[in-house]
């Protein structure tokens, strides 16, 4: 597919390999390091050896011979998930929903991606959820192709003067350990069980099932979906019985001074009794143990028992983003 706006081509992304677009994910990176204190440059990698092999759906934006833009997807099943677009700015751009040449070709790359996958009658569901744009920046693009839109925050805790863990004394049928390989199984019945009827179900389908919390598990702790997966940074408490598993917390680096947590999660029945509480602290004070200067994660808006839980623990919000969700209506 090929379309022109003015001077700007919009080309299928797989009719490029990595070097053409290396400059535009350098710059990426640059922006992810300032705004997120996050490392992109693993990502980029990923990117790139996807782009060399010509498996990476999405369009480019071509202008005087260079690609200043680029919009991709990945398919999971009858799911396409959104999984980046960035622009290079040709002025200074202020991250605003409405500002600068950039916003203006990222909107037009997400339209043209939009209009693939809405009319893909295999894609029943679409997903995205781009955390390096402010919240707003594509809301109203989003809302225009029918998408659900949430508001998601990025919270950061300094880690300078963490001095002690917190000790706690926990019930008899409970173990409190590190996190271990085996536990994946049991960590995605716990994930399944611990979001039901929660709104992060209603952005991540993944949530929603055994099958797909495995799925969620295995990107995260095998093959680096958030950050480098942190072993020393990761806990569980488990039932001594039965070996299942009540809470968790799973760490992840993102960079050398960032820590990342990537999951926090309780079962409903053990809720309230600061297990939560408890297993922030030990991420936090393993994570400053490892060299780390702050620590950070993500939460709905909507789950506001969960963000006074962090503001409790000293998180600071540092960026807010959008989560946005498309579902195929039923004919049925």
């Amino acid at each position: 597919m090929q379309a022109r706006n003015g001077s700007i081509e919009i080309l299928d992304l797989r009719h490029f390999a990595a070097p053409v677009l290396r400059p535009l994910l350098d710059a990426e990176s640059e922006i992810w390091a300032e705004r997120l204190h996050w490392d992109y440059r693993a990502s980029s990698r990923l990117l790139m050896q996807y782009l060399d092999n010509r498996m990476l759906p999405g369009y480019a934006a071509m202008e005087a011979g260079n690609v200043t833009g680029y919009v991709f997807c990945v398919y999971e099943e009858t799911k396409a998930v959104i999984g980046d677009v960035f622009a290079l700015p040709g002025v200074p751009d202020s991250g605003n929903a409405a500002s600068g040449p950039a916003h203006a070709r990222e909107e037009m790359l997400l339209r043209h991606l939009f209009e693939l996958l809405l009319n893909s009658p295999h894609v029943d569901r679409i997903e995205s959820q781009l955390l390096l744009h402010p919240s707003g920046r594509f809301a109203p693009a989003f809302r225009a192709a029918g998408f659900g839109v949430y508001r998601r925050l990025f919270l950061v805790q300094p880690l300078a003067g963490r001095s002690s863990q917190l000790h706690m004394d926990l019930p008899a049928n409970l173990e409190f350990r590190p996190w271990r390989e085996a536990d994946l199984a049991p960590a995605a019945r716990l994930i399944c069980e611990a979001y039901r009827d929660h709104p992060d179900s209603s952005i991540n389908d993944q949530y929603r099932t055994v099958h797909g919390s495995m799925r969620f598990l295995n990107n995260i702790v095998r093959y680096a979906g958030c950050g480098t997966f942190v072993t020393q940074a990761s806990y569980v408490v488990e039932e001594r019985a039965s070996h299942e598993l009540a809470a968790l917390v799973l760490g992840s680096r993102v960079s050398e001074q960032s820590g990342h947590l990537t999951q926090v999660c309780v079962l409903p029945a053990y809720r309230r009794r600061g297990l939560a509480r408890f297993l922030l602290h030990q991420a936090a004070f393993s994570f400053m143990r490892l060299g780390a200067a702050e620590i950070s994660l993500t939460v709905t808006e909507a789950n506001t028992d969960a963000i006074q839980l962090y503001q409790g623990e000293g998180y600071q919000c540092a960026h807010s983003f959008d989560a946005a969700v498309w579902h195929r209506a039923s004919t049925a």
